[in-house]
């Protein structure tokens, strides 16, 4: 009778070897061994204090460092999951698309820089839009995601965020725009990038008048041109933790003044402590708060 016994880390071919007698079996201690790698994913390091942390986990605390409370950049499909109750989000003029008025070129044409970014991202355009439930409160949601040509404001991210605002006033619904854009106006589409500053303020200026609700959630990073309009127009400012917030780098500053900054200059603790901003959120506390402010200021 042959005996059988199984060999580690061979191919399903090999996976027996059979012998008419046991002592022609080959030890286990003198079979090759294959080294067994980390799977890819499992690990992330924290852009802050470069810990090295468990995906899951840092997932489960909502893409914040366990170590030292960084918060990590978050994809816009996420934060609507993040903010909405499960389930409610409707989106808002996601047909929408990018033209090329200007024929722009740098390393790559603007048209295939739009379609690489899409396929990175999954979105249409850098500004996610609609309309969902934060704890049974009905509101109207913007988020623009820093990695979609790092977020920058270009006529379309401007027209759906303006949409959304005036639908918010017909709706009579607060309005909540979540910024995380680095890269402020679009400098692809030149001065119709600029115009969606002041048509974007004059939208808020005419939902204020209607008695509308705006709260202004800056992440880092919030700079340039959606800085300097929409993003700074919330009646009520928020921002997370160490979030870099301005309308030039600090590197630009420092090398037109050609002097030494503040410490923390641009960071949201900075800012609350100048007055720029109204408190800073943590992100899993997020949802409660902008929840608890709708119904303090009765919307």
């Amino acid at each position: 009778m042959p005996y059988y016994t199984r060999l580690p880390l061979m191919s399903e071919q090999s996976d027996l070897q059979i012998a008419e007698d046991p002592s022609e079996l080959t030890s286990v201690d003198n079979l090759p061994r294959r080294k067994r790698g980390v799977p890819e994913g499992l690990w992330v390091r924290c852009p802050g204090c470069q810990a090295t942390i468990f995906r899951k986990e840092a997932e489960h605390n909502l893409n914040v460092c366990p170590e030292c409370g960084n918060h990590w950049y978050v994809p816009a499909q996420l934060r609507v999951q993040q903010i909405f109750d499960e389930g409610t989000f409707e989106e808002w003029f996601g047909n929408l698309e990018t033209a090329d008025p200007l024929s722009f070129s740098d390393r790559k044409s603007y048209p295939d820089r739009i379609r690489d970014d899409q396929k990175l991202t999954g979105l249409k355009e850098a500004a996610l839009t609609g309309k969902g439930r934060i704890r049974a409160r009905s509101i109207a949601l913007g988020v623009t995601d820093s990695h979609f040509i790092m977020g920058s404001m270009g006529s379309v991210v401007g027209e759906k965020l303006v949409r959304t605002i005036e639908r918010a006033a017909e709706e009579n619904l607060p309005l909540v725009i979540i910024s995380g854009s680095g890269g402020g106006a679009r400098m692809h589409e030149g001065i119709l990038s600029l115009m969606q500053m002041a048509k974007t303020s004059a939208a808020l200026a005419k939902y204020h008048k209607s008695g509308g609700l705006f709260i202004s959630v800056l992440t880092n990073p919030t700079m340039g041109g959606v800085a300097a309009s929409f993003a700074s127009l919330g009646d009520i400012i928020f921002a997370e933790p160490n979030a870099l917030i301005g309308f030039a780098g600090p590197r630009t500053i420092k090398a037109t003044l050609r002097m030494e900054l503040p410490k923390g200059f641009q960071t949201s603790e900075f800012l609350l402590e100048h007055g720029y901003i109204d408190r800073i959120v943590h992100r899993k506390d997020l949802k409660v708060e902008i929840a608890r402010m709708i119904d303090y200021c009765g919307k």
